[in-house]
């Protein structure tokens, strides 16, 4: 039995080890999103489990690259102690964070985002209160903490059950073989990061997990850390898309550059001032008005009584589309009307180049431009994304707090979204007109808190965020009942949009796409003639130009969304980017393609994605418009070019 004491054999141990170390976490995983990722038949276990071999393998390799290296050094000063130990304590901790505690974080972040932590969650990780909301959620979810301690604890016992290393070779052999054990590590280790062997092998990707399963939730499970963070370090900067056609037949399909060519009819707004609410997690499965249909057989007949009133005395859209699942990925949508698909676009280095967003266009125009957030100046980099559109006056926390003291902190977060909605109001009453502001809540997102002395005077819902949503449902209306009468207020549009759907849902319909992405949206022009239902597929990239028609504009904008009232298409689409495939969602499906080809056509109603259509539906010109608005948006970003010429 000395064999299974020898170096090569304790290390081929140890990495089985990590292994099963990575199973677990990913049963966890699963356990934990259950609700997310459905159920998984029982034919495609199989599949998932080699599919996820192949993904852990390259974790480890990436985690452990240094520790196969001292363990397979081929010279005896690897049998020293010292030499034991340094390699000891690099295995169990390098593990710990990259393997245990990277996938066990990733489970908590995709129950509220559904993707993956990769590196762009790490460069973006610039809260001033980072630290303390990392505490809260481990508290929040003690078990899983409690689980990632006694996976460390079986890292660190599993190494040292046996602590006596012995080599296979002796004499001149101990080097020569320990050379070859060594060459051979190194060349098994090097195909086990591209993925394969063969000269047609490419480093494998993130996108290689729809390989073993046609479903997007479950590829994701696949997938596994180091592996998506290190994939994606310094991919926000590389550009690499197909061209689909000649830059004269793009531009015949799809332009980015909107020319006016006269007033619209709606321009009677001309002159009023904007206020935009972007809502925190406010998902159209939120609304009775919106969705009747989930709310047939519920007691509570939805969580926003008061945005049901106001939508029936607005404009009110009732297939708005998020462009993305975070709320940074919303201001650029809402403000500049760019999308953002694989990357955050403003985390992408071409993000720096000129635009002229809403606010910028505005100011121009004599407007004095907001921005009103209430979490700490700075936090998640909203603050630097408004300057570059043209913000002029930032207000956060801190600012609330000089004028109003330091208890209104909702102890996560930022300023409770009722206090800092008066605030906003406060600060917009002491404004010349016109003025431009645009306000970020918070109080609905995670961890669904409300101040104390509203508990158990606001209805629990079906999921953790409705009390929340209740809430900000009435500090809106608070808002509305202080300010209505003041003629600023009724010179003003207001433009209310939720900036992703929320992560808690009750039905199957809202946990997979479209209705993963299906937001709340309005326009409400007091005293005006702006009143109707919109029914078409619209997305929070075409709010900057609807705002533009509605005041009139003339001048020419770069814009990735249309004027709902002045551009006409046949079959709007929304565009969004989810488990590593692009999504188009028509009035009647949704189309997921992969940068090559159009893979699967799900009607709308087919909510859990069982009958793929592919073939039996022509979906042709939704793929050609697909194909030409990925290419036009990459294009531009390639060439940090959003003007228009």
């Amino acid at each position: 039995m000395k064999f299974f004491k020898t170096h090569v054999a304790l290390l081929v141990w140890r990495i089985i080890l990590l292994y099963v170390v990575l199973m677990l976490c990913r049963l966890l995983f699963y356990v934990y999103n259950i609700t997310l990722i459905g159920e998984i038949p029982f034919s495609e276990w199989w599949s998932l489990v080699c599919g996820s071999l192949k993904f852990d393998t390259v974790s480890i390799l990436y985690t452990n690259a240094l520790f196969i290296l001292l363990s397979l050094f081929p010279l005896r000063v690897r049998e020293r102690r010292w030499w034991r130990r340094i390699k000891a304590w690099y295995y169990v901790a390098a593990n710990s964070l990259l393997i245990v505690v990277t996938n066990l974080a990733d489970a908590i972040y995709f129950h509220y985002t559904q993707k993956r932590f990769t590196a762009d969650e790490i460069f973006f990780a610039d809260n001033d209160n980072s630290a303390m909301l990392v505490l809260k959620f481990a508290a929040e979810n003690w078990y899983i903490v409690l689980f990632g301690i006694a996976m460390i604890v079986m890292l660190a016992a599993g190494y040292w059950r046996k602590t006596r290393e012995w080599s296979i070779f002796n004499g001149v052999w101990y080097y020569i073989g320990s050379t070859l054990v060594l060459v051979l590590a190194l060349g098994l280790s090097l195909g086990g990061i591209r993925g394969g062997f063969t000269k047609m092998t490419r480093p494998i990707t993130m996108s290689n997990a729809t390989l073993y399963t046609a479903d997007n939730m479950r590829a994701t499970m696949i997938l596994s850390n180091p592996f998506c963070i290190l994939r994606t370090i310094g991919s926000s900067g590389k550009i690499s898309y197909e061209k689909y056609f000649s830059d004269e037949e793009l531009q015949s399909i799809f332009t980015p550059e909107h020319r006016p060519a006269e007033k619209l009819s709606a321009a009677e707004l001309e002159g009023r001032n904007v206020v935009i609410f972007v809502m925190e997690s406010f998902s159209a499965e939120h609304s009775a008005l919106l969705r009747p249909d989930l709310y047939e057989d519920k007691a509570e007949k939805g969580y926003t009584p008061f945005f049901d009133s106001l939508m029936r005395q607005s404009y009110t859209f009732y297939n708005m589309y998020a462009n993305g699942r975070r709320s940074i990925q919303a201001l650029p949508a809402v403000w500049a009307s760019i999308p953002s698909y694989k990357n955050p676009f403003v985390l992408m280095p071409q993000a720096m180049a000129e635009t002229r967003a809403l606010p910028a266009i505005l100011k121009d125009k004599g407007y004095r431009t907001m921005f009103f957030c209430g979490s700490d100046h700075g936090s998640m980099g909203f603050g630097a994304f408004a300057r570059t559109t043209g913000i002029e006056h930032l207000y956060s926390r801190q600012d609330y707090e000089k004028v109003h003291g330091k208890d209104d902190f909702d102890g996560y977060w930022g300023i409770w979204d009722e206090k800092f909605i008066g605030y906003m109001g406060e600060e917009l009453q002491k404004c010349t007109e016109p003025f431009f502001a645009t306000i970020f809540t918070l109080t609905s997102h995670h961890p669904f808190v409300i101040p104390e002395e509203y508990e158990g005077k606001l209805p629990e819902g079906l999921t953790p965020n409705h009390k929340c949503v209740a809430y900000v449902d009435q500090a809106v209306q608070k808002f509305f009942a202080r300010y209505e009468n003041e003629e600023w207020f009724k010179n003003t549009i207001f433009v209310f949009v939720a900036d992703h759907v929320s992560s808690e849902q009750f039905s199957d319909e809202f946990r997979t796409s479209p209705g993963g992405y299906q937001v709340m949206g309005l326009i409400h022009a007091p005293e005006s003639s702006l009143v109707g239902e919109h029914r078409q597929v619209t997305s929070q990239v075409d709010i900057m130009p609807t705002l533009l028609g509605l005041l009139g504009n003339e001048e020419p904008y770069f814009a990735f969304g249309r004027d709902i009232f002045g551009e006409h298409e046949s079959e709007p689409i929304s565009i969004n980017y989810d488990s590593n495939m692009f999504q188009a969602i028509t009035a009647d499906y949704l189309i997921l393609f992969d940068e090559h080809k159009v893979v699967a056509v799900y009607a709308k109603d087919d909510v859990k994605h069982q009958h793929n259509l592919l073939g039996q539906v022509d979906v042709s010109s939704i793929e050609r418009r697909l194909k030409a608005m990925i290419q036009s948006y990459y294009s531009r970003i390639e060439a940090k070019n959003y003007l228009v010429k």
